[in-house]
């Protein structure tokens, strides 16, 4: 445990960044995302970041803050519907975008942390995805090649880690955070608390402890809400 836990995401990270820099980053929506690692990233001070995440946040939350500050200069994303400032950059010609589809994506990830440099797929065939990539035919299909994501660092968010780093994601939170964490060379987990070695039924495990390098309890936190939908009162 003394090798993993950090006692803040400052000193999880410190060492690791530097300008141009390609970090992987779990969550879905604002479900899951590593929020103490992402605000000492926007601390830092670290620009012309390469961001790899199934979105890029909402305006001022999750990766939205590092949208804001500029420092991120590429976002590898499968969707970003729900960002201002990203619209506002990428129609702007500020920033440079990679859009992924959400599937190959994951599987992007999930290839590059298995060591797989690239996989075919018949997903974009025939659409913007496809060019500029290789082509093949498979029994009378045509399929896409797509390279595997290596990242410099992952940043992820769990909900329980034993001291070894065995972590447990929670629901919705699992989709991609357990890919972002295998596919960087090395993976900084915040959770929300630590349990003693030897607490988990190993089946239980999402991800091995093998895979992540730091640690920090990031609790507590406020939950976030991407859309707040109310009914109209009834009158009496």
């Amino acid at each position: 445990m003394a090798d993993k836990l950090f006692p803040n995401a400052a000193a999880a990270l410190d060492g690791l960044l530097r300008d141009g820099m390609t970090i992987a980053s779990g969550g879905f929506g604002l479900c899951g995302i590593p929020e103490r690692l992402i605000e000492a990233i926007l601390d830092s001070g670290v620009q012309r970041l390469v961001c790899v995440s199934n979105n890029a946040g909402i305006d001022n939350e999750g990766l939205g803050k590092l949208l804001r500050s500029r420092q991120i200069a590429k976002m590898i994303a499968s969707y970003v519907g729900e960002n201002k400032e990203f619209e506002r950059q990428y129609l702007g010609g500020e920033l440079e975008v990679e859009f992924v589809p959400q599937g190959t994506l994951a599987e992007r990830l999930r290839a590059g942390g298995a060591g797989v440099a690239g996989f075919y797929t018949r997903t974009g065939v025939g659409t913007l995805v496809a060019e500029g990539k290789e082509h093949k035919e498979f029994d009378g299909e045509t399929y896409i090649l797509e390279r595997g994501i290596r990242a410099d660092i992952s940043i992820i968010k769990g909900w329980k880690a034993d001291e070894a780093g065995n972590l447990v994601f929670r629901k919705t939170a699992r989709n991609f955070n357990h890919p972002a964490a295998t596919a960087g060379k090395v993976c900084i987990a915040e959770v929300e608390e630590i349990v003693p070695t030897g607490s988990f039924d190993p089946d239980c495990i999402h991800l091995p402890g093998i895979y992540v390098n730091r640690m920090i309890v990031g609790a507590p936190y406020d939950k976030k809400i991407e859309f707040r939908t109310v009914r109209q009162r009834e009158a009496a």
